[in-house]
């Protein structure tokens, strides 16, 4: 099995900054992509950025500018710098990776717990 586990929410006032990070440990032979969703009360679950294995990133249009996202992937570890934060990015975010577990095995997806951002002053 795999396992996603994110540290790095809490409440924070607009305007500024948390750092989330995923850890991901387990059965993985190789991670194709990481990324970050988030799902506010009452919402769908949206993409917030992606990473893939290669370096290449993507953003939702709401977040570009203000997030960053990164890897180390010695360490199967994702982070998302969040800046000049917003009431609006009040959601639990949820780490995602797409793993391969054996060379020959299929490509699964995994989701982490989820963590608290609350952006209020």
């Amino acid at each position: 099995q795999v396992q996603l586990v994110e540290s790095g929410g809490g409440l924070v006032q607009p305007g500024g900054s948390l750092r989330l990070s995923c850890a991901a440990s387990g059965s993985i032979f190789s991670i194709n992509v990481m990324g970050w969703y988030r799902q506010a009360p009452g919402k769908e679950r949206e993409l917030v950025a992606t990473i893939s294995s290669g370096g290449n990133t993507n953003y939702a249009d709401s977040v570009k500018g203000r997030f960053t996202i990164s890897a180390d992937n010695a360490k199967n570890t994702e982070y998302l710098q969040m800046n000049s934060l917003k009431p609006e990015d009040t959601a639990v975010y949820y780490c995602n990776a797409v793993v391969r577990r054996s060379s020959t095995s299929p490509m699964y997806n995994y989701w982490g717990q989820g963590t608290q951002v609350t952006v209020s002053s």
